[in-house]
């Protein structure tokens, strides 16, 4: 979102030279692990000489960089968390080994080269590229919290949409941007997260504001712009070599593709179908669902058992907390988790979301629910067909009622089985967050869905614990 400048040719170039390092270790540690270790019997007498490995993983390595760049893994500034970068890399290694296979046995050196240790290489080199690239992420990050913001930016819009872009922004270093003022568009409602102080005036003062706040970029927030008045935007952005960039509405512009049907020479437009609207998709997903389900529900029973124990010191009442939640199609069914408020918590309120302070948490209640470990218990629900690892969040029935008259597409969230984590839960959408964003999330994951996109979310949800309370 930022001009590239010498930090990012540094920290593009580092990483390059650290790839290139740890795939060239990589490849040689599964050599050592295979000849060398005498953890696997040798099943012939000698080992190969060790310079036909050596030119092989060189070359390798020059394959692994070409892939890596071909990926977009060395642009620059890079955002977002570590954790949505593993999967990406795991598959980026994943077909680097796959094409330095091919290569190898097409070849056809004298003696071949050893299958079981290319198959140790794909763990060996996945392991020292996510090692290394862990740590540069890191060194990267507390570099750009260093640097000054030198990328001024104005964003046109002061609804909720430009309060969260500047949020966004401000949370992010490696961009190193900083919001310099804000244009009102016609007579919409300025959002009380947008300073007052930095809304500079609307789109007729945009040449004067562009000119004198010096900016480098342009960020289109509001999207209720007429075509004559975007084009008016793009235009003058140019005239002041100002960078232009757009916000989608997902409301308005969806990431579906559009279907054509023909009934009798008739054509019939619409959207086309959801990944998980197809038969083997959901599959898929079910088996992924049993598998995490089964392994969960081993791995956190001692976590589970000890909980137990401070849960039931702590106040009386049951170890398990049951509330019906709307499922699939809005099928309702009892939810699991660990009980982390006293009894009766809404006996005076009613159904109400947690808030940040809340008094009717348990002492043991606040660290389970900030580290999500009171919904361990729901690996069983998982496991039963109610809910999957993955998916938007279920609500209880007295919140779907009134969101679904009020909320446009809300109960398109319902399309499948509802998850334990979800894309809007690890960008920090829960409890007393913005509906309509949540929305946003939860049909953007169900219209993108994939595995590979499960297995990030899962991953993200290990480090998201914004709004966890």
């Amino acid at each position: 979102m930022r001009r590239r400048d010498t930090f990012d040719v540094l920290t593009s170039a580092a990483a390059a030279a650290a790839d290139a390092l740890a795939v060239f270790a990589g490849f040689m540690l599964a050599v050592w692990t295979r000849f060398d270790s005498g953890w696997i019997p040798m099943v012939h007498e000698g080992s190969p000489p060790r310079s036909l490995y050596i030119y092989g993983a060189a070359l390798a390595t020059l394959l692994f960089l070409f892939i890596f760049r071909s990926l977009g893994l060395y642009v620059r500034p890079q955002t977002g968390t570590f954790a949505e970068k593993i999967p990406r890399l795991v598959r980026a290694v994943a077909l680097g080994i796959l094409l330095a296979t091919a290569l190898a046995f097409a070849i056809r050196t004298e003696p071949p080269y050893s299958r079981l240790t290319v198959l140790l290489s794909f763990f060996t080199v996945s392991l020292l590229v996510l090692i290394e690239r862990g740590i540069l992420f890191h060194i990267e990050l507390r570099l750009a919290r260093r640097r000054q913001a030198d990328s001024r930016v104005i964003i046109v819009g002061t609804d909720a949409v430009a309060a969260r872009l500047k949020l966004a922004l401000e949370e992010e270093p490696r961009l190193r941007s900083k919001v310099v003022a804000f244009l009102q568009v016609g007579e919409t409602e300025r959002d009380e997260m947008v300073p007052v102080e930095l809304v500079k005036g609307s789109l007729a003062d945009m040449d004067r504001i562009l000119a004198e706040e010096g900016a480098d970029q342009l960020l289109l927030a509001d999207t209720s712009l007429r075509r004559d008045q975007m084009v008016d935007v793009i235009l003058h952005c140019e005239k002041h070599m100002v960078d232009f960039f757009l916000v989608p509405d997902i409301f308005r512009v969806l990431t579906s593709d559009v279907e054509i049907q023909m009934v009798d020479g008739i054509p019939l437009l619409g959207l086309s179908k959801w990944p998980l609207d197809f038969f083997w998709n959901r599959v898929l997903k079910r088996i992924e669902d049993i598998i995490g389900a089964l392994l969960g529900l081993i791995v956190s029973a001692p976590v589970i058992g000890i909980a137990a124990l401070f849960i039931r010191r702590q106040s009386p009442g049951p170890v398990f907390y049951r509330q019906e939640r709307c499922g699939e199609k809005g099928r309702v069914f009892t939810l699991y988790k660990l009980r982390t408020m006293y009894p009766d918590a809404e006996k005076e309120t009613g159904p109400v979301w947690a808030s940040p302070e809340d008094p009717r948490r348990t002492p043991i209640g606040r660290f389970l629910r900030r580290y999500n470990l009171d919904e361990l218990p729901q690996f069983w629900n998982v496991l039963r067909g109610d809910m999957s690892l993955v998916g938007p969040r279920p609500e209880r029935p007295h919140f779907v009622e009134r969101f679904r008259e009020d909320i446009g597409r809300y109960m398109w969230r319902h399309a499948s089985r509802p998850g334990m984590t979800g894309w809007a839960q690890v960008n920090g959408l829960r409890g007393r967050t913005s509906i309509h964003e949540r929305i946003k999330y939860d049909l953007y994951y169900l219209e993108n869905w994939s595995l590979a996109f499960d297995f990030k979310i899962l991953i993200m949800t290990f480090f998201a614990h914004r709004n966890a309370y």
